[in-house]
């Protein structure tokens, strides 16, 4: 080999040392994880637009890269939907009676949870990806008793309650706010809960009797959901190595 194939040789060499070099650097770089907070908005699907209109709640979750590239990731969620909200003005029991006031709180609300993968489907500033995960939704009823002019609940009482099996599959994308070792990145998302059928309540479907005894009224229908998300995703720094 001539001076000149040597030459080339060590060039290409160089290049591939340089180029691993830059990649383990930006590897180094990549956060070991991300987690997240979102605002959600519900709304029913199918058969449970009989039931409730719409819903609220946050969410909250985490995702953990599975390859190199940090495209393949395991995410980990948690959230809450309120859905209903009942509230009565009480009078205290005899012999004190509407001296004193209290508040009678009904709300009807969903939390689901879920493990499953997410996709990135590009990198830079602006971030689209997939998700599903399989887990769960707990739909709630429950009453609480406070005081009139505070928050602070001295009872509550769950008063009917339905667990299912549940998936959820849905995408959005995340857009880079900054940059660094804790990149911030808006996340919008919408999602689409399978929950089969389960049973719940709805406002006006406890009834009060004089006596002091109530009467529910559960519902059973299929509980499917979309929810649109509003969140902020931070960067997890990977642990810096002793030298």
């Amino acid at each position: 080999m001539g001076r000149t194939g040597r030459g080339i040789g060590t060039a290409l060499v160089a290049l591939a040392v340089l180029a691993g070099g830059a990649d383990a650097q930006r590897r180094s770089q990549r956060p070991a994880g991300y987690v997240g907070l979102a605002l959600v908005a519900a709304g029913p699907l199918g058969e449970l637009g009989d039931y409730i209109d719409a819903g609220g709640g946050g969410q909250f979750y985490g995702m953990f890269p599975l390859d190199p590239d940090g495209r393949v990731r395991l995410r980990a969620d948690f959230g809450f939907l309120v859905y209903g909200h009942e509230r009565q003005r009480l009078c205290f029991s005899y012999p004190v009676g509407c001296r004193i006031q209290m508040d009678l709180t009904t709300t009807n609300a969903v939390m689901f949870g879920g493990l499953g993968p997410e996709v990135v489907l590009g990198s830079g500033p602006v971030e689209p990806y997939l998700n599903a995960s399989f887990g769960f939704s707990y739909f709630t009823t429950t009453s609480s008793l406070s005081g009139d002019n505070d928050f602070d609940e001295f009872a509550s009482t769950t008063n009917f309650d339905d667990a299912v099996f549940a998936w959820r599959a849905g995408g959005g994308v995340r857009i880079q706010l900054s940059k660094g070792r804790r990149p911030v990145a808006l996340d919008l998302g919408v999602e689409r809960h399978e929950n089969g059928v389960a049973e719940f309540l709805t406002k006006g479907d406890i009834v009060d009797h004089p006596d002091g005894s109530i009467t529910l009224f559960p519902n059973r229908s299929e509980a499917n959901l979309v929810t649109f998300r509003v969140g902020v995703t931070l960067g997890i720094p990977q642990g810096r190595r002793n030298r």
